[in-house]
């Protein structure tokens, strides 16, 4: 088992914490893992990119070689569209369709869109409208968690309970809506993408 994963965003989406449960999940599958340092500012309306590379073998390198990237996880989709010369040909796009609109010369909605719908590989969906469903916008980035789960190789108990230990401290409540918002991203994903293609990904 290996996956090589990029997650890419803005500051203050919540990308990191997608990198946190992601990770813990793969300790309690006893896979050995490499997170790269982030790169660009944190803070709201910076940039915001890491690497995480899962496997059941030893991991040389923290960073993912161009053209090997298995899933670009983005919750801005402009952001995603920055790092598809790492995406591999069978890789998967799993991005939030919402732009964040944090520089004056973005591109048209639709431009960006319409890259994306060229891929043969991606699941495009709107985490904040979801998310609001689920209970409230905060729980955005744990929608987009949820479509990445056919893709991640990873068993799902597993994810939702790395959701519980890393939440519990702030309450029920709050596991509850983390954990509804991520069974939510979970059934988009599985109806957006043929599940033959998915159990190959």
């Amino acid at each position: 088992m290996k996956k090589d994963i990029i997650l890419s965003g803005v500051g203050g989406q919540g990308i990191l914490s997608i990198a946190t449960v992601i990770g813990k999940a793969a300790l309690k599958e006893g896979l050995y893992m490499k997170q790269a340092e982030v790169h660009g500012m944190s803070q709201r309306g910076g940039d915001v990119q890491s690497n995480l590379r899962i496997s059941d073998q030893p991991i040389a390198s923290d960073l993912i070689p161009s053209g090997k990237c298995d899933l670009i996880i983005s919750l801005e989709p402009m952001e995603g569209l920055r790092y598809l010369p790492y995406l591999s040909p069978e890789g998967w796009l799993v991005t939030n369709e919402t732009p964040f609109i944090n520089i004056p010369n973005y591109p048209a909605e639709e431009k960006v869109l319409e890259e994306i719908n060229k891929l043969p590989h991606k699941v495009v969906l709107n985490v904040d409208k979801v998310a609001k469903e689920a209970g409230s916008a905060r729980v955005a980035n744990i929608v987009l968690l949820g479509a990445t789960i056919p893709f991640l190789g990873i068993d799902y108990t597993k994810i939702q309970d790395s959701i519980r230990e890393i939440f519990q401290r702030k309450g029920d409540a709050i596991v509850e809506m983390n954990l509804k918002a991520l069974a939510a991203g979970k059934d988009i994903a599985e109806k957006l993408c043929i599940l033959p293609i998915c159990q190959s990904a």
